[in-house]
């Protein structure tokens, strides 16, 4: 009967012993999986960007934005400034697409992107445009900078200069090309809101999402070919542009624009941990804002605007001013009906009226905030009537 006993205590002790064990294992899952959670919000927040920007094109408003004004390393994105002034500069006639452009020694040994330019090396302009905008060729950046101002310090100068003159109050250009400084020399520095501006003042050039939307291209001659850093131009059809920009000091950075019907945003990300992580993010703040923004077409081009302008002296008597433009302007969805519209006409025009002469200006409103606006002009010539027919019309016959 003891044994009996015993052995029933042995295995009484042993489920006990199991059951025991067992809750504890089942404690830590749950307790693992209480705790998951909140380790991937420490990684997802770990995956943002340090700042970053999102602007709608045709205004310029800022829709969203985080530490916009935070100075950082642009990297390869100082290249957008080497493009804004060439673009200037042959718009200007002051260079030409076709001009060639030399190679220098200190060019043909810049590391990091490039093409393998040769000291003595010539390309044309574009050429070389295509290689700094597709490639970001930090050779072919230093090359353009000596060809346009004589020396690397002139060149930086005018870039600093440029950036002044559009506002970019955030920022400090020490490079051609964006690389991490050398000994002894600063960084360039610049802010999402800067980069916006200058992507803004672009986009004025249709070359630029030319060159920047091409994924791949032929250089000397085809024995070399040129890829788009660029990955966000296959993986969302509305993106065109513009650059994007790494080195690990600074982080993974993008300027980029995106165009749908009539709308179009630019976005710059800056300080993303990965070149996963900033497209991921770029993504996902332009189709939300493809998806609550419309563009609504507020002005027709040649449409008859407002009240008939009288002429003192014309041949005819008044005219109607007509839209100069399309007008389209962007809103959010549920917003459209709110946009108002302010036509500003003068009673009467003197002398003779030419055609497509400024006449007044609709000027486009939501929540008293100017969005928009288009010059009312006349659609045809109008002559001065005749000298007696105006002495006529002063003695208030109406001829």
């Amino acid at each position: 009967m003891k044994k009996h006993l015993a052995a029933y205590l042995v295995v009484l002790l042993t489920i006990v012993g199991f059951l025991v064990v067992a809750d504890g294992v089942s404690a830590k899952v749950v307790k693992a999986r209480r705790w998951r959670p909140a380790a991937e919000a420490v990684d997802k927040a770990s995956q943002q960007p340090k700042a970053y920007l999102v602007m709608e094109a045709t205004t310029g408003k800022v829709l969203e934005e985080q530490n916009m004004h935070e100075k950082r390393a642009p990297a390869s994105m100082t290249k957008l400034m080497v493009a804004y002034i060439v673009l200037d500069r042959i718009a200007k006639g002051e260079n030409h697409l076709t001009d060639m452009v030399r190679t220098s020694a200190v060019a043909s040994h810049m590391g990091g992107s490039r093409v393998y330019l040769k000291e003595g090396e010539e390309f044309s302009l574009e050429d070389m445009m295509k290689a700094l905008m597709i490639a970001s060729a930090n050779d072919a950046a230093y090359a353009i900078g000596e060809f346009i101002s004589g020396t690397r310090e002139d060149f930086v100068d005018l870039m600093n200069e440029k950036a002044k003159a559009l506002g970019m109050n955030d920022t400090e250009f020490h490079s051609p090309h964006g690389l991490p400084p050398d000994k002894g020399q600063k960084e360039d520095l610049t802010s999402c809101f800067d980069m916006a501006i200058l992507a803004r003042e672009l986009l004025k050039y249709p070359k630029v999402i030319e060159w920047s939307s091409t994924k791949t291209a032929d250089f000397r001659n085809g024995t070399f070919i040129l890829n788009n850093h660029n990955k966000l131009l296959s993986r969302m059809p509305e993106v065109d542009g513009l650059k994007t920009g790494y080195y690990r000091e600074t982080g993974y950075n993008v300027t980029v624009t995106a165009k749908r019907g009539d709308l179009r945003f630019i976005e710059v990300v800056m300080g993303s941990a990965t070149w996963k992580a900033r497209d991921e993010f770029a993504v996902e703040k332009l189709k939300r804002f493809f998806a609550e923004f419309t563009a609504v077409n507020v002005a027709k081009k040649g449409e008859p605007v407002g009240e008939e302008v009288y002429l003192s002296d014309g041949k005819y008597r008044k005219i109607k001013g007509v839209a100069a433009a399309d007008v389209s302007i962007p809103v959010l969805r549920d917003r459209k009906k709110d946009i108002k519209r302010v036509v500003n006409l003068p009673r009467a025009v003197k002398g003779e009226v030419k055609e497509g002469q400024k006449l007044g200006e609709i000027v486009f409103q939501l929540d008293n905030e100017v969005v928009g606006k288009v010059d009312v002009v006349s659609p045809q010539y109008v002559p001065k009537a005749n000298f007696f027919t105006r002495m006529v019309r002063k003695t208030g016959l109406n001829l």
